[in-house]
């Protein structure tokens, strides 16, 4: 790092608004936030949007929101601007045009009107003689009349710069010393034309512009390395510092993509990932902090990131794990904050219906705040992501449940025993005077043991009085206790849902 190490550390990301902001975008981002924050240094955000075709100002408005919301700022950018911009290189054109006609009158860069048909017959022709397909040079040589009679007569062209052949040598920040044999490549494209350039064009002249001197990114753009430093050469610009990312891997080591299920990081938003659960997951997707700690605040993490702890391997997408530090994400949310985040989620699910800021469930009765306060704190820890406190609470809104008469069996009692056992809950719960959680549990307890020596079960096996009791209330395999269901229920729909579930057994 002698070069660079005396200047402010200037990395940047630069995504194209050609769809939602990809979780590899996302890591990449982050890993350039928390370098230049660790550092002391500058993160700038870009807008690659030259693909006219496939470019959308909401893509550009999803990553913008997307970063925002994860909490990753930069420190220049198309929203909020800063010294080196404009920062969309649709508004950039004039510069580039610029130095593209610098290349060409150095002769570093020709028109070359050749047709894709003609291309595509010679890399046929190539690699049936095992040959790397590259352009053989055929307007390489052609004379200034001969390239001003070709555009005079309206003869479509791109622009290609003169690769010279040779080994070109970098040190990687992360994979140490690269080597490519540029003879390989041929002349590459650089742009369409004066005004449309192409992607290794203009990424050398916007990080040079930029001041860019650290180019963090995916190792898919390794290949680009190469080709990008003989444009800074042609140019005299200084080379900045390559790092390739790790890339995110599917379970089955393939690319990522939406085979294993989401990918941008607006559906993960939408089924109730946490944005510090992301930044969390994302961070140890290819950073190890050589330790055993696992959960990170962004703060800690522009502490403690280094780029030297980036691994080379590709990083697997274990969503068992994600889902793991999204559940503890969840459970340390005030109560307040965590019925704020799953409010959405139930409204959307029809469990409760919104109305100037006052709720009410399926029968149209009042929903309290506290009262969905009290939901999601018995909820909550079967959680591992905000969506799923529809599945875990459901059954607190409704006025019916169906019952699954095999659900209600606890081992192998009879239809008479589940019928007993839901009668002794029933009798206990209807006398209870005062409704409160300690006297439910303290009565259930003492009917369970009860129930069990006059049945004859087995002393300490609660699940013969509670486990009809919970499924009567709940309609779930899975759910809060049943003292903790009683409690929220109410004594009225209590009873009312114990007396429904008996009639199934009948």
């Amino acid at each position: 790092m002698k070069k660079t190490e005396l200047k402010e550390i200037r990395v940047r990301i630069a995504p194209s608004p050609t769809g939602a902001l990809h979780i590899g975008t996302a890591r990449c981002a982050l890993f350039n936030y928390l370098f230049a924050k660790h550092n002391n240094g500058k993160f700038i955000l870009r807008i690659e949007d030259t693909d006219l075709e496939r470019s959308d100002l909401k893509w550009t408005q999803d990553i913008i929101e997307g970063l925002k919301w994860l909490g990753i700022e930069w420190d220049e950018g198309p929203d909020i601007g800063g010294e080196f911009g404009p920062y969309k290189q649709t508004q950039r054109l004039d510069i580039y045009e610029k130095y593209l006609k610098q290349l060409l009158a150095e002769d570093k860069a020709y028109h070359c009107f050749c047709t894709e048909e003609e291309l595509e017959d010679r890399r046929q022709e190539q690699m049936s003689r095992g040959l790397a397909p590259k352009y053989n040079g055929k307007c390489a040589h052609l004379s200034k009349e001969e390239i001003a009679k070709n555009i005079a007569d309206g003869k479509s062209s791109v622009i290609r710069f003169r690769v010279e052949s040779k080994k070109v040598k970098f040190h990687d920040l992360i994979r140490g010393d690269v080597e490519f044999d540029t003879g390989l490549l041929g002349d590459i494209v650089i742009a369409k034309d004066l005004r449309i350039p192409l992607y290794n064009f203009a990424v050398v002249i916007d990080d040079y512009e930029m001041k860019i001197n650290h180019v963090i990114r995916g190792e898919d753009h390794i290949a680009n390395t190469p080709k990008q430093i003989l444009i800074h050469n042609a140019l005299g610009f200084e080379i900045p510092q390559y790092g390739h990312l790790p890339l995110i891997l599917a379970p089955d080591r393939s690319k990522m993509s939406k085979r294993f299920g989401s990918v941008s990081v607006s559906e993960y938003k939408e089924q109730g990932y946490l944005p510090e659960a992301i930044i969390n997951f994302m961070a140890l997707l290819g950073w190890n902090p050589g330790t055993e700690k696992e959960i990170f605040s962004l703060s800690q993490l522009e502490k403690e990131f280094s780029i030297e702890k980036v691994q080379k391997a590709g990083a697997i997408f274990n969503i068992e794990r994600f889902n793991f530090i999204n559940g503890l994400y969840i459970r340390e949310k005030s109560i307040e904050k965590l019925t704020e985040l799953c409010i959405p989620y139930l409204v959307n699910a029809k469990l409760i219906e919104e109305k100037n800021g006052s709720y009410t469930d399926g029968a149209g009765e009042s929903v309290t705040n506290l009262h969905l306060q009290r939901i999601i704190e018995v909820s909550k820890s079967r959680m591992k992501k905000l969506s799923e406190i529809v599945e875990s609470s459901d059954f607190f809104f409704k006025d019916n449940l169906i019952y699954d008469k095999n659900l209600l069996q606890w081992q192998k009692m009879t239809d008479g025993e589940l019928i007993d056992s839901l009668s002794v809950s029933e009798k206990v719960l209807s006398e209870i005077n005062k409704w409160d959680l300690i006297n439910i549990e303290k009565e259930l307890l003492l009917a369970s043991q009860t129930l069990n020596a006059d049945k004859n079960y087995a002393e300490k096996n609660k699940g013969y009085l509670l486990w009809p009791l919970r499924a009567a209330l709940s309609g779930k395999s899975f759910s809060p206790s049943p003292f903790e269901i009683a409690e929220i229920l109410g004594k009225e729909k209590t009873l009312k849902r114990i007396s429904e579930a008996k009639k199934v057994l009948h």
